[in-house]
């Protein structure tokens, strides 16, 4: 029998939370999602996605520390594709921002101010599709349902994907890379190395603070019959598609994207 979904918190979702043991977390996840290979399966949806919204411009509304899309960017480049990732987030990490853009001049961008994914302004919405990646699951149902409210109604499409399915076992594949991503996580960061190097070498915090929102996350994923109960009440306005792909380890992914119909 499925597990139900449950609206737990993240230490990484808290504003009591330090900036150095939020950031350290959510920097480690982008590390790990690219040392694990974690994402080279999403290359063939996300192209299918972007052909089918008729852009190549991508509005990344949760971006994080903007791992997944520099990922993206990077892989979708070898197969001879070339999207522009616009980064946006409530809270944008613009230090860790900066550094992307400038090893990918032309591809990677981002908003400096906060953006809202269930308020998109009408200047950043047009003409791009939105990519919520690996973040989908920290919006409690009523705010999940708003974003793609959002995009239905102002959108050239909507991708949705999450690096495992609702189980928590599934968070044992993320171990190896994810171990070795935190222990690097103070000399590889931008900003404040000795706070990282506290909670990451000097105490277990970040170890076990990571650790208990990759359990947690899997227990918030959004599955198949979730997803699609959310974009029911818009009928036939978009063409939805979903599906999962593989990642070393046994590891499995899973995606969810719709575009408008064309007439």
């Amino acid at each position: 029998m499925p597990l139900a979904r449950r609206q737990l918190f993240e230490w990484n979702d808290l504003a009591a939370t330090p900036a150095p043991l939020r950031d350290t977390i959510v920097e480690t996840l982008s590390r790990t999602l690219r040392w694990g290979k974690m994402m080279a399966g999403l290359v063939a949806p996300l192209r299918e996605f972007l052909a089918a919204a008729g852009t190549t411009e991508v509005l990344d509304v949760c971006a994080g520390a903007g791992g997944p899309a520099a990922i993206l960017a990077d892989e979708l480049a070898r197969v001879g594709v070339a999207p522009r990732f616009l980064l946006t987030d409530l809270f944008p990490r613009v230090t860790v921002w900066d550094a992307l853009v400038a090893a990918r001049p032309g591809v990677i961008d981002y908003v400096a101010e906060p953006v809202d994914a269930t308020a998109i302004p009408a200047g950043l919405a047009a003409g791009r599709a939105r990519m919520v990646v690996n973040a989908f699951h920290h919006f409690p149902p009523a705010l999940a349902q708003a974003i793609v409210d959002d995009a239905v109604a102002h959108g050239r499409g909507l991708f949705i994907s999450e690096a495992f399915e609702r189980n928590p076992l599934a968070f044992a594949r993320f171990a190896p890379a994810g171990l070795a991503a935190l222990a690097a996580a103070p000399v590889l960061t931008h900003t404040d190395r000795v706070a990282k190097a506290l909670y990451t070498w000097a105490t277990p915090l970040a170890l076990l603070a990571g650790t208990f929102d990759g359990l947690v996350s899997t227990l918030r994923i959004y599955d198949e019959r979730d997803l699609r109960g959310m974009v029911a009440r818009h009928g036939d306005r978009f063409r939805w598609t979903y599906g999962t792909y593989r990642y070393p380890l046994g590891g499995v992914g899973t995606y969810f994207w719709g575009v408008p119909q064309r007439a």
